[in-house]
């Protein structure tokens, strides 16, 4: 039987959050509020977790997982930044985008692609997932709470009670979440490419393409 913690969305309560991060500490499974939608997440390095989430989403090891930071020194030390690379995510973080990186030797390989090595990386700019990471000192490793067999994400934290509860330690109500995953842009290959258009607006990225 899984949590249920009702957090502020603009001012988190400092109790909760430490609560919540020992849960995540302790080997948990946590839902929590992005500034897109609601996502699922873990440590990074806790092999048990991430598994559990892989069973729930349905994922298989192509699937590129994200390490939600707190800030872009956190993002520096999970993946490789060049300048370029640097400007943009100044630029575009916090906010609801995925910037997919070239990964350094911190990333554990059961999070990477298997054939080329990268990682996503974001700063969220919701209140709730920002204290979070930042409590826990690392990134959370996560992924969008879309369930099996849907094309949106789950955003009313009552029905994830219902749907979740066996399957999740802990899920954080910071009200009704966002219908749209984050946008998705790959700058591991020089110039940026949008690969998934979500809430974060492309057009920034489609500057050569216009």
């Amino acid at each position: 039987m899984s949590q249920f913690f009702q957090v502020h969305p603009e001012n988190p309560q400092a109790r909760l959050i430490k609560q919540a991060v020992e849960i995540i500490r302790g080997g948990g499974v946590v839902v929590y509020p992005t500034d897109s939608s609601y996502a699922i997440g873990c440590l990074i390095g806790d092999k048990g977790p991430v598994e559990r989430i892989r069973r729930l989403r349905q994922l298989d090891d192509k699937h590129n997982f994200t390490l939600v930071c707190s800030d872009l020194s956190q993002i520096g030390l999970f993946a490789k930044v060049d300048t370029a690379a640097f400007r943009v995510l100044k630029a575009h973080t916090p906010g609801p985008y995925t910037f997919i990186l070239n990964a350094t030797r911190e990333v554990p390989r059961m999070l990477l692609h298997p054939k080329r090595r990268t990682i996503g990386l974001r700063v969220p700019g919701h209140p709730i997932a920002q204290a979070l990471a930042e409590q826990l000192g690392e990134p959370l490793m996560s992924v969008s709470l879309i369930l099996p067999g849907e094309e949106l994400p789950m955003s009313d934290p009552y029905e994830m009670r219902q749907v979740l509860e066996h399957h999740v330690d802990l899920i954080i109500d910071g009200g009704y979440g966002g219908l749209e995953a984050s946008t998705v842009v790959n700058l591991a290959d020089g110039e940026p490419e949008v690969l998934r258009v979500g809430c974060g607006d492309p057009t920034p990225f489609q500057g050569d393409e216009a």
